[in-house]
């Protein structure tokens, strides 16, 4: 009897949760991707096999393998983007759409810090102009 018991009880280091077949739909990709995860696996390391199980495939376009640039979003369960540090199962969807960040803010950084030289070089320019029109009357 006793071994019988023993069978029955779960190794709790063997135990990983369990496993869902999820999907992933890339935004701008032509199909999803479907793999299995455990229910307990961060949002992060879903984000990661997501962007290396692409490359893979050699799908386009080309996303780039930094899972920082990226947010996952339930198909089913509204707006808000899923936190890296979220399991995938707290939700309880299965169905998921992957989008890249916007990049707009470090882009208008960029720009700003470009223009800022530009227009300080053009300010420099335009001073020298005038000081040497202004001095040679």
């Amino acid at each position: 009897m006793q071994m019988l018991l023993h069978k029955q009880k779960k190794n709790p280091h063997s135990s990983k949760g369990n496993r869902l077949l999820i999907t992933v739909n890339v935004l701008g990709s032509a199909g999803p991707l479907r793999f299995l995860v455990n229910e307990d696996e961060l949002v992060a390391a879903v984000i990661d096999t997501t962007l290396k199980s692409y490359a893979r495939e050699g799908r386009l376009p080309v996303l780039g393998s930094d899972l920082n640039n990226f947010r996952l979003y339930s198909a089913n369960a509204g707006t808000d983007a899923l936190s890296h540090w979220e399991t995938i199962g707290s939700r309880g969807g299965r169905n998921f759409v992957l989008f890249k960040k916007p990049q707009r803010q470090l882009e208008a950084t960029k720009g700003n810090i470009i223009a800022r030289k530009g227009s300080s070089r053009w300010k420099a320019w335009l001073h020298r102009s005038l000081n040497l029109k202004i001095s040679s009357h």
